[in-house]
């Protein structure tokens, strides 16, 4: 008789190996489009209720500010190991 551990595992499994499957079909969307609308839909924050209009700008503001902070910081490191610190 199968424990109820093993017939989580089983359904873990199945679920890890359809992920991959739809995730290497040669139809589905290549990955960089895929991180690329990932990376949209979080900087335009979809997740967030729509019902409170500041929370929704604050948080778009929010995420795009870090975004370029981050980009901007990145540069900055690529642009002082370039010239030798």
């Amino acid at each position: 008789m199968a424990s109820p551990r093993d017939s989580d595992s089983e359904k873990e499994s199945r679920r890890i190996l359809d992920r991959i499957a739809r995730e290497s079909e040669p139809g589905g969307a290549s990955f960089v489009s895929r991180n690329t609308d990932k990376m949209r839909k979080h900087l335009g924050a979809a997740d967030v209720d729509k019902a409170d209009p500041i929370e929704h700008i604050g948080t778009r503001i929010g995420r795009i500010l870090g975004f370029v902070l981050t980009v901007g910081l990145m540069l900055w490191l690529i642009n002082y190991l370039v010239r030798g610190g």
